[in-house]
């Protein structure tokens, strides 16, 4: 079979697979949370406090917590970080995934922060979240995770 033949039979197959596939490429870049709003206030209601101390773990439930992240940037994979108390705003990296975005902190003492937000439910319109804390005290490894929702800034 010569060149010519082949280029005939494989043609039709290959673009259609090209296509496919930048139809899947297309498709999936627009599933990855893109209509997150730029602003968003997230409460955390509930959720596992752990500390080491002693040669053992001990959970308990944490305080509410809450905050805002401002300036989402998708494209750029930026966001600011709003808490009470703090008089400038945190850098957030954000780690895009399918269905969620994760906003990533690095404290200053180097300890890290992870919110991940999930899209929107179509119920109540909220973003359900994910906040985890890995940090220490004098040497004590303490990481408490919370759950709650974030919404769009009014």
């Amino acid at each position: 079979m010569g060149t010519k033949e082949i280029m005939n039979k494989t043609a039709p197959t290959t673009i259609i697979a090209c296509l496919a596939l930048w139809g899947f490429i297309t498709l999936s870049s627009r599933l990855g949370a893109e209509g997150l709003p730029h602003h968003l206030v997230c409460n955390f209601t509930s959720g596992t406090a752990t500390t080491f101390e002693d040669g053992k773990f001990t959970s308990k439930s944490p305080n509410p917590l809450s905050f805002q992240i401002s300036k989402i940037n998708l494209d750029n994979q930026t966001a600011a970080l709003i808490t009470k108390g703090r008089k400038a705003p945190g850098a957030l990296k954000i780690v895009r995934a399918i269905n969620a975005n994760h906003f990533i902190e690095v404290v200053n003492e180097g300890y890290l922060n992870l919110t991940t937000i999930y899209d929107a439910d179509p119920k109540s319109g909220k973003y359900p979240a994910v906040h985890s804390r890995h940090l220490g005290i004098l040497g004590q490894p303490i990481f408490a995770q919370y759950t709650g929702f974030c919404s769009p800034k009014k």
